[in-house]
């Protein structure tokens, strides 16, 4: 399946707007990352308030595991520190924490900026784009036939402009119902150039 037009106007068209919509969803794409990386970077005070918390709670733990083996009044003096080092936990906690609501925060905005452009795509560009493909499939696969151009004839005769047709002539819809080859051979190839593809058998 070609996916392509054959005509060189309606292809160059097809071609630069894929192109548009692959640098579009690029440049958004682009921007979301950078819009994820700013917000990621508020969470910097955390990891530093994370790292001097269990920093703390580290050399208050090791301290307090020392003055405990101080004879007979170790185990008084080992109660302060214990205490501070479960604050400094408590601290390495709350920035752990921070991190964590900075880094959904920048994933839901850095999605929140995506779904705009991408919904154009996905809901505008695609289904036109598809929609040209299975026509311009079926149309590939009936112009080689007799009966099928009789089909894309009375597809044109259904759905073409009113002035496209009387070009054809001044009583088109007779010279068709009468089978006038050549009559069916002119509806059937505007419908075909009306969808970028030649009229070739």
């Amino acid at each position: 399946m070609r996916i392509y037009a054959d005509r060189f106007p309606t292809a160059a068209r097809q071609l630069l707007t894929d192109l548009l919509v692959v640098i579009w969803v690029y440049l958004w794409i682009r921007a979301a990352m950078w819009l994820h990386d700013l917000v990621a970077r508020l969470a910097v005070p955390g990891q530093k308030l994370e790292g001097a918390g269990g920093g703390l709670a580290d050399n208050l733990a090791d301290a307090g595991g020392k003055v405990g083996r101080v004879p007979v009044v170790g185990d008084e003096l080992t109660a302060p520190f214990e205490r501070a080092a479960g604050a400094a936990r408590a601290m390495a906690d709350a920035g752990r924490d921070q991190q964590e609501l900075v880094g959904d925060l920048a994933l839901a905005l850095s999605l929140a900026l995506l779904v705009f452009p991408l919904g154009l795509v996905l809901f505008g560009w695609l289904p036109l784009r598809l929609r040209w493909l299975r026509r311009a499939s079926v149309a590939r696969a009936l112009r080689s036939a007799p009966a099928g151009r009789d089909l894309l004839a009375l597809r044109a005769l259904a759905s073409q402009p009113l002035r496209r047709l009387s070009r054809i002539g001044p009583d088109v819809v007779e010279a068709w119902r009468r089978g006038d080859d050549a009559t069916v051979d002119a509806l059937a190839g505007l419908e075909l150039r009306s969808l970028g593809l030649r009229a070739r058998r």
